[in-house]
């Protein structure tokens, strides 16, 4: 059984089931976090909406859901019966960063044991670290990050589970065989020694000017052939030009083509075996542009994910 989550107030994305009939296993599985581990001090009640956010911002398209979706070259289900449900958001609470990451990770697990691919909706970029944890035993994993900061610190502010650490607790994980950090650019979390540590372990670090100037097989080159890989969007990877409801805008980021194209790309190359989407910040966002494109990206990761091979 899945743990329970609690229900949103906003309508279920895109209007997709809470659960299948007949018994049908879904493929993939939402559900939503608002908070991770926020550093002391700090007030990150402004994420608390984003999933329900995100949602509204799919209704538009809810009728659609059986037309021609262009970015994917057919129907969303690719011509089949729904396969995709949205379970509601945790019960998380600011402040309450140890519960807060057991609650998102016995959900992920317990999303797994349906042999359904996890997608997570947040939510600060601290919860990521519990989203990752829970694919231990399943491994190995590579992760993909779409970000404009490498999340390398390992600690702040006493805390070492918060949004500046993500990568470094992942590398930190047995089971995560590697990752491939896409958008990076401008400044953030990563002073000489985050680099030296991200290098020491192996990350492959490309720079948004790098996917600009080059494309994204410059990115896809780095991940193995046939990997079961965990996808990371951190909303401040894109360009705050499309994607302004961010904490850190900042300028040269990825277009929306560039990151639906990686995600697509992905789960033609490897298998996608967790999406999480993370760091929209709703009081930022400017007449509902940065929800409609993370709703827009979502879709994306769904019907790339329903489209891949079973796992053997």
């Amino acid at each position: 059984m899945i743990n329970p989550a609690i229900n949103s107030a906003a309508p279920t994305f895109l209007g997709l089931p809470t659960h299948l009939p007949n018994g049908s296993k879904p493929k993939a599985i939402i559900f939503g976090a608002g908070h991770g581990s926020t550093y002391p001090g700090k007030d990150s009640s402004g994420y608390a909406g984003a999933a329900d956010a995100i949602r509204a911002a799919s209704q538009e398209d809810a009728p659609l859901v059986t037309h021609w979706d262009f970015d994917l070259g057919g129907p969303l289900f690719n011509g089949e019966d729904a396969s995709c449900i949205d379970i509601g958001n945790l019960a998380t609470v600011m402040g309450e960063n140890a519960q807060n990451r057991e609650k998102v990770e016995a959900t992920t697990r317990n999303i797994m044991a349906q042999s359904a691919v996890p997608i997570l909706l947040g939510g600060d970029n601290s919860l990521p670290i519990p989203f990752f944890k829970a694919f231990a035993g399943l491994g190995p994993i590579w992760i993909v990050q779409i970000d404009a900061h490498m999340d390398w610190r390992d600690e702040l502010h006493g805390e070492k589970f918060g949004y500046s650490s993500p990568m470094r607790r992942a590398s930190e994980m047995p089971h995560i065989a590697g990752m491939v950090q896409i958008g990076l650019r401008s400044v953030g979390s990563a002073r000489p020694q985050e680099i030296a540590a991200a290098q020491a372990f192996g990350s492959r670090m490309v720079t948004a000017r790098d996917i600009h100037h080059h494309g994204i097989e410059t990115a896809l080159a780095h991940i193995p052939e046939g990997a079961q890989v965990i996808i990371t969007v951190d909303c401040d990877g894109l360009d705050p030009a499309i994607m302004p409801g961010v904490a850190a805008r900042t300028p040269g980021g990825l277009t929306y083509f560039q990151v639906t194209d990686l995600i697509a790309n992905i789960g033609k190359r490897a298998r996608i075996a967790g999406f999480d989407l993370v760091e929209f910040y709703p009081p930022n966002d400017m007449d509902g542009m940065s929800a409609l494109v993370a709703s827009r990206v979502l879709v994306n990761a769904i019907g790339t994910i329903v489209r891949q091979r079973e796992a053997d």
